[in-house]
């Protein structure tokens, strides 16, 4: 089933739930106005206030050091999305991403279950971390809660506006730098345990013998053809026994070129497509990832079943380290009103006339939203012509 309608299931259940049983939901503090489910408490505020004040003087040596590394992030990707934009025409850079939802023009593809917990990570991380230097920088919490638009779930910590507006710049900036430096913890944090499960554990008791099928793209050239499950043993008569060899043979791929693919459940021709990212390459239209052999006898043991949980644990942390990462540093770019925007302006009053300041980040958060639209624009029709 096509990811979207999971979100349209989910839709519908959830929102007769809340009109059916509103009174009850407006008596447990609930709000809702249709398309928003929010829910304001202020119960974790003293989980909040206990891990500030720890060490304030450790947090705010951290976030010293975060807002450096933010701003090396926000020339990186402010720079890299113009690039991209100077290269919309070979290769978009830039998508949407819905768990389990496929979108045309988008280079990435998550799964839905994957996806979502990851994305609970991204939110939880990133609002906690506002919310604990706001208190370290003596700014009240007005309140935490969680929200759905819709059926897009979020979480956030609401700091005292006013209170903040008379911090010193670098009080704002430890605030405003601290919910993606906290998501880019939790990356590298993640990345860590991904390298040490695919580059220790599991060469202890498997080995990689080729590469199987992940996923197939909706109306691919192999859509209907190949399917997920499918372990690819050669293409063209040319066989390998790891990912590296399947690369190889892909890169060599030209637009309509007819392959002959086997596989551990038959041999299956058709003709490839164009690279939707690369005109000049040839298409299948399938995600693979390597497939792996217990080592020796291990396959008889009876650790065997549970040791596969590996492979599912390192795909989980890897789509939490690719999306703490992604959003993070999206988030940096200077435009409001992400927090990019507002390091960018409280940089820019340092020095300049307040007029000016205001001048130069509303050209930069144009400039950020133009090319992001016109990319998105360019990578969705281009997907579908």
């Amino acid at each position: 089933m096509n990811g979207i309608w999971y979100y349209v299931i989910a839709f519908i259940i959830i929102w007769l739930f809340a009109l059916i049983f509103k009174d009850y939901l407006v008596k447990h503090d609930v709000e809702v106005e249709f398309p928003v489910l929010l829910w304001k408490t202020k119960r974790l505020r003293g989980f909040i206030d206990r891990i500030a004040n720890k060490s304030k003087k450790f947090w705010k040596w951290y976030m010293n050091i975060g807002i450096i590394i933010s701003f090396g992030l926000m020339i990186f990707m402010a720079v890299s999305l113009i690039y991209s934009f100077a290269n919309i025409s070979q290769t978009p850079a830039v998508g949407l991403v819905i768990p389990g939802v496929d979108i045309p023009g988008s280079p990435i593809f998550i799964p839905f279950l994957y996806g979502i917990i990851g994305l609970i990570t991204v939110i939880i991380i990133h609002e906690f971390s506002h919310g604990i230097l706001a208190r370290v920088e003596n700014v009240k919490i007005n309140s935490i809660g969680l929200l759905l638009f819709a059926i897009i779930p979020g979480a956030f910590v609401e700091p005292d506006e006013d209170e903040i507006k008379h911090l010193s710049k670098s009080g704002k900036l430890r605030i405003y730098a601290a919910g993606s430096m906290g998501n880019m913890v939790l990356a590298v944090i993640s990345l860590i345990i991904v390298l040490v499960l695919s580059s220790a554990v599991v060469p202890m008791y498997f080995h990689e013998d080729g590469v199987s099928i992940d996923r197939v793209v909706s109306d691919a050239p192999a859509d209907g053809i190949l399917k997920s499950g499918m372990v690819v043993e050669s293409i063209n008569n040319q066989s390998f026994d790891n990912s590296q060899g399947y690369i190889n043979t892909i890169k060599t791929f030209r637009p309509y070129q007819t392959v002959h693919v086997s596989t551990d459940q038959g041999i299956y021709s058709f003709k490839l497509g164009e690279n939707p990212n690369n005109k000049t390459l040839g298409y299948m239209g399938v995600q693979t990832v390597k497939h792996y052999s217990f080592n020796n006898d291990l396959g008889s043991n009876q650790l065997s079943p549970v040791l596969w949980v590996i492979f599912p644990m390192i795909q989980l942390f890897n789509w939490i380290f690719f999306l703490n990462f992604a959003i993070g540093s999206f988030n940096l770019l200077p435009m409001k009103p992400l927090d990019g925007g507002l390091m960018f302006e409280t940089l820019l009053s340092y020095k300049l006339s307040e007029k000016t300041v205001q001048l130069l980040t509303k050209f930069s958060s144009y400039l950020m939203l133009m090319i992001i639209i016109i990319s998105l624009i360019y990578g969705f029709s281009a997907a579908l012509l």
